[in-house]
């Protein structure tokens, strides 16, 4: 049986193949030199591996595509197998407040590692370089052809080449259809210079509201990063994720609107603005924020300015107008997005395989027997947060394990 594409599904599904049928030959096929890439600089070098969500219902809740799909999937292989799987190879793993779980090291070349030696001790052979150009459906299996020259001929073929154009075509090549790929995952770009001086000032929560034309608004709450180019942080890689579609649509070009404290309802923000005013009469409205009113020194300058208050007028000053604006602009701030960002090199894409054709109890193609797909080739992807891992591993081990009783 061969496995082309030599990531987190790819590796996954192979072992569970050898594993399952140790008689049986598995190759595995990458265009690149090393395997892993992605697994190779995830998490910033560290790997999330998976997240701490248990209960399938909930999990699948993370996926803006693919999670009715993987409902079933998760019931059979979610993330504390994934913990265990790892266990039993002698990788610990831990959680971290938010959820996400990494290697007790903090070293993606600890699951790279445990990864490789896995697929040798079950007797995969891995041929890196080994960029396919096209693959064949016949009588006896298929014929996969190599860029480098040659053949090389299967009975079974894995499918598991992420988001690559060429996995794309040979999946059409053989019979399947596309949900079109379009990026997810991504940053706002917000072409406004007095925004990017505040580039690394965060918040632990604001609720970002994404506005595209003839498209119903998206809204996320949680940390917000301000870059040297926009806006990035959880918030905004959520919407760029369930508005990945929308957004390629309207060319990426649409309004954010920010609540910068979304514990307080606008119109408790409007009561502590006013009572500021009072209380702080003779203090400059631009020097710092109120307790009432917790925001970054920095940040609450910057939205002081864009209400138009001097740097020095007091809030015994303050006008019924600037009041207002101010309000306006801490709780429903308007910023022009003109393009995307990336989200260091942890690309993801929405679209891929119709879901339609792939039975989720095997992952086997309902079009070409003897066919099967594991991870990002699917159109299936999740927020950030190890959830794409989990969905990686999910698939690639139904698959390996169909794979190997495969008549």
């Amino acid at each position: 049986m061969l496995v082309i594409g030599g990531g987190a599904a790819g590796f996954f599904g192979a072992i569970a193949a050898a594993e399952s049928c140790p008689l049986s030959r598995v190759m595995l096929l990458e265009a690149a030199r090393e395997p892993l890439g992605k697994v190779r600089i995830s998490g910033g070098g560290r790997c999330n591996v998976t997240h701490a969500c248990f209960d399938p219902a909930t999990l699948v809740q993370h996926y803006p595509r693919g999670g009715k799909a993987l409902r079933g999937a998760f019931t059979r292989f979610q993330p504390r197998d994934t913990v265990a799987w790892f266990q039993r190879r002698g990788v610990a793993l831990k959680t971290e407040a938010d959820g996400r779980m990494f290697p007790t090291t903090d070293d993606s070349a600890t699951i790279v590692n445990c990864l490789v030696q896995a697929a040798e001790a079950a007797g995969v052979q891995v041929k890196t370089g080994a960029a396919v150009t096209a693959v064949v459906r016949d009588e006896q299996g298929f014929e996969v052809q190599l860029r480098a020259g040659g053949t090389l001929r299967g009975d079974r073929l894995l499918l598991a080449t992420g988001s690559s154009p060429q996995g794309y075509r040979i999946a059409q090549a053989l019979g399947h259809t596309l949900e079109p790929p379009v990026p997810s995952l991504f940053t706002f770009n917000v072409p406004e210079p007095a925004l990017h001086e505040l580039a690394g000032v965060s918040v632990e929560s604001a609720q970002v509201t994404v506005k595209c034309p003839d498209q119903k608004p998206l809204t996320q709450i949680g940390p917000l990063l301000i870059t040297h180019w926009g806006l990035s942080g959880p918030a905004v890689l959520k919407l760029s994720a369930w508005g990945a579609r929308a957004l390629h649509n309207c060319g990426y070009r649409a309004i954010a609107q920010i609540h910068w404290l979304p514990a307080q309802s606008p119109e408790q923000v409007r009561q502590s603005l006013q009572q500021t005013k009072t209380d702080w009469g003779k203090r400059a409205v631009c020097s710092t924020a109120p307790p009432r009113l917790p925001l970054p020194r920095r940040l609450w300058n910057y939205l002081g300015d864009r209400a138009q208050i001097a740097p020095g007028q007091r809030w015994a000053d303050l006008s019924k107008s600037q009041l207002h604006r101010f309000w306006q602009e801490i709780t429903q701030g308007q910023y022009a997005i003109t393009g995307k960002g990336v989200f260091k090199e942890e690309f993801v894409t929405c679209g891929g395989v119709s879901l339609k054709e792939v039975d989720f109890k095997t992952m086997a193609s309902r079009v070409c027997p003897g066919l099967y797909f594991a991870g990002e080739i699917l159109d299936i992807d999740g927020i950030t947060g190890g959830f794409n891992f989990q969905s990686a591993w999910t698939t690639g081990w139904l698959a390996g394990g169909a794979i190997a009783t495969f008549r």
